[in-house]
């Protein structure tokens, strides 16, 4: 799949009448805000060049679709040209749905697209390595455009808080209080970008162009932070600790059910420790990885827990979470403080860099 940048600079070409609109549009993102702030850009761009009407459809129960080939081969009652979009939450359209999108693809590819009455776009989740091999996703991929849209990792918030400053005239301050307001910022604004959008939106309406200080940010800022336990283990992982004690206290803040993050802490230590086994006996790393589906930042961050940790700690740490599992059902455990929460903290102190 192409990266965002590719349909910025189709879409501007578009606008500048060096290029031609595509006949199908496939947008893959989890990051609310980025396909969100995509469509809206599409829908200009396509209204733009004459398709001002546009109809949705939304694979749910009890979806027929026949309603896609059928609304992109029929005019609207005045002969507009329309969008039309096709929204599949789950990114599983079932085996109807796959033999329907092949069936689609390929009467796309038929088109003439110079000659167009329909533009259509398909929305879908962020899609696994499996399901972009999928028959059904390789045909779109090959009558259209299909994007992705990335989220944004921790280390890249500072430079996308400042372009959205940027963007709209106003920029940090210098120095140590500039450094502090970004990391403010950060902290505010993990995990929920439609929320930092909108506080960087406030931002602007209230204090002039220019500088913001630290004083104006602190007082503006809501805290909009919002985690997720299924990336607790990156932050163990990870192993700074203060990012752990505040991830956990959003998360019991927020009312997370703690035998959830047990389960989730539990199966991660253990796989830690067969890895660190597999290691001990002079197995390969990158293969025992590979062939338990370990992708991403976790395939960079796993060797880096598995050189600190030892064996013994890993053992520390799972007769922990198993006691927390039992605070969790109501049954004491004798070595572990009153508060399961506290408890968790202690593991990440086995996790955390020294």
């Amino acid at each position: 799949m192409n990266r965002l940048d590719v349909l910025v600079s189709h879409l501007q070409r578009v606008r500048a009448g060096k290029e031609g609109l595509r006949a199908l549009y496939v947008l893959s993102s989890d990051e609310a805000l980025f396909m969100m702030e995509t469509k809206d850009l599409l829908r200009a761009t396509v209204k733009g060049q004459g398709f001002t009407e546009r109809e949705t459809l939304m694979n749910e129960s009890g979806f027929d679709w026949s309603a896609l080939m059928s609304g992109s081969q029929t005019l609207s009652l005045f002969g507009e040209k329309k969008l039309l979009e096709l929204s599949i939450p789950t990114g599983k359209p079932g085996r109807e749905g796959a033999e329907a999108l092949k069936s689609f693809a390929k009467h796309v590819e038929q088109l003439e697209t110079s000659d167009l009455d329909t533009i259509v776009c398909i929305y879908l989740p962020k899609l696994d390595s499996a399901t972009q091999k999928s028959a059904w996703f390789v045909a779109l991929e090959e009558a259209g455009l299909a994007v992705r849209l990335d989220a944004i990792e921790r280390s890249e918030l500072p430079n996308w808080i400042k372009a959205r400053l940027k963007h709209n005239e106003q920029e940090f301050e210098t120095g140590e209080a500039g450094k502090r307001s970004i990391e403010f910022m950060v902290e505010q604004f993990e995990g929920n970008l439609i929320a930092a959008h909108q506080e960087i939106q406030k931002l602007a309406l209230l204090y002039p162009k220019g500088m913001l200080t630290e004083e104006q940010i602190r007082e503006s800022i809501l805290n909009v932070a919002r985690y997720n336990v299924f990336e607790l283990t990156e932050t163990f992982l990870v192993g700074n600790m203060a990012r752990i004690n505040r991830t956990l206290d959003g998360l019991k803040g927020e009312g997370e059910a703690l035998v959830l993050i047990v389960w989730t802490l539990s199966e991660e230590i253990r796989l830690l420790r067969t890895l660190k086994e597999i290691v001990l006996q002079g197995g390969h790393l990158a293969s025992a990885m590979k062939s338990r589906r370990i992708w991403g930042k976790r395939e960079q961050l796993i060797p880096q827990v598995l050189q600190r940790m030892h064996l013994p700690a890993l053992d520390r740490a799972l007769q922990m979470i198993a006691d927390i599992d039992k605070q969790s059902k109501g049954i004491p455990a004798k070595e572990m403080p009153m508060d399961p929460w506290d408890g968790l903290r202690r593991i990440g102190g086995l996790f955390a860099i020294r």
